[in-house]
């Protein structure tokens, strides 16, 4: 996807297995994405979270790739950030972006 965030390295094979692993590399990818539409749009992590009625603290997190989205949490961030979000995920590889509506 243009413009989003992919996981870099591949997963190495004796962590394929574990959905954990996976997970933390779909929970960075989506931090990364949050960040650099957040940072494009000239925000700051407390006005997303005003705009996505949440804490500041949960945005810090979300960045930080500590945490696993729900798709309401997806829905709320989207919105936040006036944006589409695009999610692809095949494998071990996801890839997130949020790609401004058009006008």
């Amino acid at each position: 996807m243009h413009g989003g965030y992919r996981t870099q390295r591949p997963v190495p094979d004796e962590h394929r297995a574990d959905p954990a692993y996976v997970e933390a590399g779909a929970a960075i990818a989506l931090g990364q994405a949050v960040y650099d539409r957040r940072t494009a749009l000239g925000f700051t992590q407390g006005q997303l979270a005003d705009r996505a009625g949440m804490a500041e603290a949960e945005v810090e997190r979300i960045e930080g790739g500590a945490v696993a989205p729900t798709v309401a949490l997806l829905g709320a961030l989207s919105r936040a950030l006036d944006a589409r979000l695009g999610l692809s995920v095949e494998d071990d590889d996801t890839s997130v972006s949020f790609v401004a509506r058009a006008t």
